[in-house]
């Protein structure tokens, strides 16, 4: 009999890291392996279109447990996952990222006994008034399989008393998917459908520090507006940061400023194709910091810190905090300074699932 082994997808992200290792492990015809959607990002554009861009197959298993508060949303997922493993005795659990759907599912497994392979372990920000700094520490706490994507993770590991044998460096699945699907990139009529024919800025923010805070939203939204004077603006707006605009009246502010293209979000391919073909990007999320760098294109994270600091010692990122009014002149140097160099990390290669699945195979 094969072994059973779950995928967890639930968020926006997770679909672009698990495709690749889905499709390693089906290759090996080793295991027999189900897909499992907690339905924590539950619009289309937020989770449905990955799987029809990426060719991802349906969910075996759709927990449907939608939005909800931190708390609330992480104990749904344990509940309704917990009463899925009963049924299904799994031999490995494999969890990605650091979403509720990641530490919620990585709790009932751990509870049954079931072993759990966290991809993208060890990657910190030391910030714990970050809810996915939490589910990033707990998650690689519990976790039999530790896979890395830089190594500055296995010191992070290290230091938190975790052995060495559970960890692997292996590189960075969402990176398998970008070479896996650059040629769509390159096909994609976005820019043409957006009309756009010069340099442009590609702005995508979300997290509570940046958009929940009136007075941190309203100084950034200003910058914004400074910036679009030195450069065309793309806005692919996050539906929560759409909401809070809205509700300090600063959305129709926007919409009236001929030089910010502010859009519903994207797919995937479209995505990257603006973000590929980016002056810049300016951004306060974790996997566009990677994205960036492997495109090599300047990317301003607009953080206090980041658990990705590779991309700031090898590639393209440069962290700025919440000093919004510095935002126009790192955008002017950028545009200034034609020769930006920068280097892909270590084991972004396309090859990272393939290692995963080897190092499983190997187990079983």
């Amino acid at each position: 009999m094969k072994p059973k082994i779950h995928l967890i997808v639930g968020a926006r992200p997770n679909f672009i890291k698990a495709h690749p290792v889905y499709n390693s492990l089906h290759e090996l015809n080793k295991f027999e392996l189900k897909l499992v959607n907690t339905g924590q990002h539950y619009d289309q554009n937020m989770s449905g279109i990955f799987i029809q861009e990426l060719g991802m197959r349906q969910p075996d298993i759709n927990l449907e447990v939608g939005s909800g508060l931190h708390g609330e949303q992480t104990g749904k997922i344990l509940s309704l996952y917990e009463q899925v493993l009963i049924k299904e005795k799994p031999n490995l659990v494999i969890v990605f990222g650091d979403v509720n759907s990641t530490i919620a599912c990585s709790l009932a497994a751990i509870k049954l006994d079931i072993p759990i392979a966290h991809v993208e372990a060890g990657l910190r920000s030391f910030d714990w008034k970050m809810p996915e700094e939490i589910n990033r520490v707990l998650t690689d706490r519990l976790s039999t399989f530790l896979f890395t994507t830089s190594p500055e993770a296995k010191s992070n590991l290290v230091n938190e008393g975790i052995s060495t044998k559970k960890i692997h460096f292996v590189g960075n699945t969402m990176i398998d998917s970008l070479i896996e699907f650059k040629d769509k990139f390159d096909k994609s009529n976005i820019r043409k459908l957006l009309d756009i024919h010069s340099d442009y800025a590609l702005i995508t923010l979300h997290r509570p520090s940046n958009v929940d805070d009136e007075k941190n939203l309203k100084n950034l939204i200003n910058s914004i507006q400074n910036t679009s004077k030195i450069i065309p603006c793309i806005f692919p707006i996050h539906p929560r940061t759409k909401n809070k605009l809205k509700s300090i009246n600063l959305y129709n502010k926007l919409i009236n400023n001929k030089d910010i293209k502010l859009i519903d979000p994207l797919g995937y391919i479209d995505f990257m194709c603006l973000q590929m073909n980016a002056r810049t990007v300016l951004t306060d999320s974790g996997g566009v910091q990677e994205e960036s760098t492997f495109f090599g294109v300047p990317c301003i994270t607009v953080r206090e810190n980041t658990e990705r600091p590779i991309t700031i010692s090898k590639g393209s990122n440069k962290l700025i905090g919440t000093k919004y009014e510095k935002i126009p002149k790192e955008v002017g140097n950028i545009i200034n300074n034609k020769s930006n160099k920068y280097s892909i990390p270590a084991l972004w290669d396309g090859k990272s699932a393939n290692r995963i699945s080897k190092i499983l195979e190997s187990y079983y």
